[in-house]
């Protein structure tokens, strides 16, 4: 295997594409091989030495954290959210499993939690003993924006009486050679800008058989607060990681070749492989395919509805983020893909476009 240099250079153009023609006012693309960059390049009011708010992409980061405290033998995904966080167990919350949490099927997708509340153990155990159930937890699919990973965040702390953050960058980001990128990062990340406008009741009836979309938490406001410093400061662990598109490319070769054993080889493995949910997606109807912390391409030819283009193999694993950025590690070619924007496109129907064009064409930039 090798790299289609033309193949690259077309994924390069694609991400500028629409940078040129004033939709987005900056992006970043890097593709890495064999654990090293092939191609990393930012266009628009940006440089390579930009950060940017990598949203929901966030959450892997912080999967790879309990997966090495799994390897350690501290946090077993099968036991009860309770037997770390006693607090958590009220108002129905006590049958909970740290596995259901990772898997989003816990129950409480929306429950809320600020980020000051969340910046310390007693503002999030304080908001946790409020949290209610909206369905029974395993029976179902529905994404938990932020809640879950502030219950992840808290059981890091629990078992290692360390802060979550330094944990991420002690057991992930350091060991696979990146900077720190959960709070206290020294960069504050490129303006969020709100572009473009929604798409139209018929373009969504079209797309998804509804003329509207659900109501989540996943708000304008909502993204465009982690503007403010003090916001990005907390490092919200489902969604406040500050990165360059490098550094996710980066960090999904270390999840593919797991660098000087940073992780236990087995767990790892799970993670890669045993897709633990496929309850189906309440928007599209596709199947999840969710691991421990991961997403999988999977083999039903739906692989874009999980945001990782048409041409990648199904073994592919990643977690995109909110409003178009894409991480992803393929381990057949070899190839991982990182792309940010700070351009936040109100029309989900052009996102999601750019993301299958992106994800599809990086797909085929290795040569046979």
């Amino acid at each position: 295997m090798g790299i289609n240099q033309a193949a690259v250079q077309k994924l390069l153009d694609r991400a500028e594409r629409e940078v040129d023609e004033g939709f987005l006012p900056a992006s970043q693309v890097a593709l890495a091989y064999q654990g090293e960059l092939v191609a990393f390049e930012t266009f628009g009011d940006a440089t390579n030495d930009t950060r940017f708010i990598v949203y929901s992409a966030t959450k892997t980061f912080v999967a790879g954290a309990i997966w090495a405290l799994i390897g350690d033998g501290l946090v077993d995904p099968m036991r009860l959210v309770t037997d770390y966080i006693p607090e958590f167990g009220t108002n129905g919350k006590e049958i909970i499993t740290v596995e259901q949490v990772m898997l989003h099927t816990s129950g409480f997708p929306s429950a809320p939690l600020t980020a000051p509340e969340g910046d310390t153990s007693a503002g999030r155990t304080a908001a946790f003993a409020k949290w209610r159930l909206n369905w029974q937890p395993g029976t179902r699919f529905e994404y938990h924006p932020s809640s879950a990973h502030w219950v992840l965040a808290e059981i890091i702390e629990r078992v290692t009486g360390i802060d979550y953050r330094t944990v991420v960058q002690d057991r992930v980001t350091t060991p696979a050679g990146l900077p720190r990128v959960l709070g206290n990062v020294p960069h504050v990340a490129a303006e969020l800008i709100l572009v473009g406008e929604q798409a139209s009741p018929d373009e969504l009836e079209a797309a998804f058989g509804v003329r509207e979309l659900p109501v989540t938490e996943v708000t304008d406001d909502a993204l465009m607060g982690f503007n403010r410093p003090e916001v990005q400061r907390v490092g919200i662990p489902g969604g406040g990681g500050v990165m360059r598109a490098a550094d996710l490319a980066l960090y999904y070769q270390a999840v593919l070749h797991n660098p000087a054993g940073m992780w236990n080889a087995d767990v790892l493995h799970d993670a890669k492989t045993y897709v633990r949910n496929r309850f189906p997606d309440m928007l599209t109807g596709v199947k999840s395919n969710r691991t421990l912390g991961l997403v999988q391409a999977g083999d039903d030819g739906k692989s874009n509805y999980r945001g990782m283009g048409r041409t990648v193999s199904p073994l592919t694993i990643g977690h995109n983020g909110a409003k178009g950025q894409i991480a992803w590690g393929d381990p057949v070619s070899g190839l991982s893909l990182g792309y940010c924007t700070n351009g936040l496109d109100e029309n989900l129907l052009r996102e999601s476009r750019r993301t299958t064009a992106i994800g599809s064409i990086a797909g085929v930039c290795a040569a046979s």
